[in-house]
């Protein structure tokens, strides 16, 4: 629930901050992608569609060798993102960011950290189109699971912590990108108070969603 929300504030922050563009929401860029190249975008959004692509992809390659590699990958993966989204809080707060190689230089720490979180749990925390057709078929056909209720407070963790990070712009412009890290931060305590706890997808890959 609450890499859910830390994955629709980094987005909302993104998306609002530096422009036209997702951290973790890579089919949105993907259909950016197509219509800038039809020629139906601002100046710039097509380098950081693929900037967005690209740094995601890396992310989530650095998370697949580490969770291959690493003893007790979840807590690791957890630090690594809160790293890069800490580092990225702190290069908006410090200074402006206004020129295009600053947004490159957030957009490539964000989409990093995004793409380690898709890799930490094999439950969905940054894609939600799957876990979305998935509920409302299973209703529709009252097929109910005794885990649909995690599956809408996904949802809903994402649009409040999206929610929060548009808020947190307006009212705190320097501070807009701090709502994702306190949620990765207070994943992260969760996961260290729980350690040792059987999770049946600890130890596997973000697959479908």
């Amino acid at each position: 629930m609450l890499l859910s929300a830390a994955s629709g504030a980094a987005d909302a922050f993104v998306f609002i901050c530096v422009g036209q563009v997702f951290a973790g929401v890579m089919t949105g860029n993907l259909v950016l992608l197509g219509a800038s190249a039809a020629g139906s975008d601002e100046e710039g959004v097509a380098l950081r569609v693929v900037t967005a692509l690209v740094s995601y992809g890396c992310g989530v390659a650095g998370a697949a060798l580490a969770g291959e590699r690493m003893w007790r990958r979840v807590p690791l993966m957890l630090l690594a993102e809160v790293v890069l989204l800490a580092a990225g809080a702190g290069l908006w707060a410090a200074r402006p960011v206004t020129s295009d190689a600053d947004r490159l230089g957030l957009l490539v720490l964000m989409g990093l950290a995004m793409g380690v979180q898709g890799r930490v749990r094999a439950t969905p925390t940054n894609y939600f189109t799957g876990t979305l057709t998935s509920l409302v078929g299973r209703l529709a056909v009252g097929a109910r699971r005794g885990d649909d209720g995690w599956a809408a407070g996904r949802l809903a963790a994402v649009v409040a912590g999206a929610a929060l990070a548009a808020l947190t712009v307006r009212l705190w412009p320097a501070g807009g990108a701090l709502v994702a890290v306190a949620l990765a931060v207070a994943a992260l305590l969760v996961e260290a108070v729980g350690k040792g706890k059987p999770r049946p997808d600890r130890g596997n890959p973000a697959g479908a969603a």
